[in-house]
């Protein structure tokens, strides 16, 4: 029987550490967690939960116009920003509650403050020193603010859930998922946005025709894109107005937000105390058992940059207290991973892009259905959605999937289990539409 005090310390209670810790208790460990803010993490607390509320939010913007041509005549509509806000950050309280809860039926001992590892087989909680056979880095990433002069008078995601009022004008920096998602959801609620980014693209690592279609919407809608354009200063005047600097010119705002990235945070972890190497980038080095360089000692989830996913940090996490105290080894797979980004309209895509496949495969055969979904018809609106499908030309199978339109991401989830599973376009043709759906579209591709 170990003579350390428990047999797992968890560093971070997001949805890894969480997972990791309730799974470890439930195979027999004694396990304590320590969170230095609130139960959750990330994605709870300030990522993907309160976001998609927002967006849900959002969308009523343009579904009270569309109403009116269903007959639904709603009067006197009106956007209140406090009431959406104070709703959304209630149901991440009682989200933050429920895993709190969990954790304690797991018997899972919780510790609050800042976790700083001291050796190999210690860490010390505030002026409390504790010993583990194991101990688990789950302390996922913050969002990246650049160094330029005057960039401190910027906010990032984190603030953007609890703005105690809506700029007028906003900048977002950025051009992944994060700075597209916001950008929807601020033009939705009557904020004039603009979108700067340091390249010429946005959403890296998406299909091209995809990406192009969300620019072109998201530019009708009112959404203006600076490109080639790296903030070199901002300057805060006194009218409280910020002044952003670029190479093409100032650009004055009432709001600028950082969407720039993410840095896994293990600054001043102590991480150096017990051995464990972290990248140019700051993340933990790990092996595909999710094991650091000091034997110990394992990290998983965004802390790790591996893939910056919430259902991946789960996956890894059940993966690791499966494998060590569950007698269970296990490992996650990392192909095929769908991803989607709720912007207005949202997309989705899993597997190969047209581009990667033409590169892996040489012959591909490329099947899409471009069209107005019904609603967008008789609402008068000419948003179309695009769907494609990437096929290897010789054994037939499905190797990407990409789709951009209402509920995308919804659709993409099914279609996702197609592409892992290594089915054929003849099976998909095979299956009988669902009529009238979007989603039928995709067993009648052509």
């Amino acid at each position: 029987m170990s003579q350390r005090d428990y047999n797992l310390f968890v560093i971070g209670a997001g949805s890894g550490g969480v997972r990791a810790a309730r799974v470890s208790a439930a195979h027999g460990a004694k396990v304590a967690i320590a969170e230095e803010y609130r139960i959750g993490g990330t994605c709870v607390i300030r990522g993907c939960v309160p976001k998609k509320l927002l967006v849900y939010g959002a969308h009523f913007a343009e579904d009270l116009v569309d109403a009116r041509r269903f007959g639904w005549h709603v009067q006197d509509a009106k956007f209140d920003w406090p009431t959406l806000r104070d709703n959304v950050l209630a149901e991440v309280t009682r989200l933050s509650g429920l895993y709190t809860q969990t954790l304690q039926n797991n018997k899972v001992t919780m510790l609050e403050g800042r976790a700083v590892v001291t050796g190999p087989h210690s860490v010390r909680v505030g002026d409390k020193e504790i010993t583990a056979d194991t101990i688990l880095i789950a302390t996922g990433a913050r969002p990246h603010v650049p160094d330029s002069p005057g960039c401190e008078h910027g906010i990032t995601s984190n603030e953007a859930f609890h703005l105690e009022k809506l700029p007028k004008r906003m900048l977002i920096s950025g051009g992944g998922y994060i700075a597209n998602e916001f950008a929807g959801v601020f033009n939705e609620f009557g904020v004039k946005v603009t979108l700067i980014n340091r390249s010429d693209t946005i959403l890296r690592g998406y299909d091209a025709q995809i990406r192009d279609r969300l620019l072109q919407i998201s530019m009708a809608k009112g959404i203006q894109f600076l490109f080639n354009s790296p903030i070199d200063k901002v300057v805060k005047e006194p009218s409280g107005a910020l002044t952003v600097h670029m190479p093409g010119g100032p650009v004055e705002c009432d709001a600028l937000m950082f969407a720039t990235g993410r840095v896994p945070n293990t600054k001043g972890l102590g991480l150096e105390s017990a051995g464990v190497k972290v990248d140019e980038k700051g993340a933990v080095a790990v092996d595909d058992q999710n094991r650091s360089t000091c034997p110990s000692i394992y990290a998983v989830g965004d802390v790790t940059n591996r893939v910056q996913l919430t259902p991946v940090a789960i996956r890894e996490g059940q993966a690791f207290a499966d494998t060590i105290f569950g007698n269970k080894p296990t490992k996650v797979d990392y192909n095929c991973i769908p991803s989607a980004v709720f912007s207005h309209p949202p997309l989705a895509g899993v597997g190969l892009t047209e581009g990667e496949a033409r590169n892996a495969f040489g012959a591909v055969k490329v099947y899409a259905a471009d069209f107005r979904p019904m609603k967008n018809v008789l609402a008068n609106r000419n948003e179309r959605a695009l769907y494609k499908v990437i096929v290897d030309e010789a054994s037939e199978k499905i190797v990407g999937a990409h789709m951009i339109g209402p509920d995308a991401p919804e659709i993409l989830q099914v279609l996702a289990i197609a592409v892992k599973a290594g089915l054929r376009k003849s099976q998909l043709d095979e299956v009988v539409a669902v009529h009238p759906t979007m989603a039928e579209e995709l067993v009648l591709l052509k």
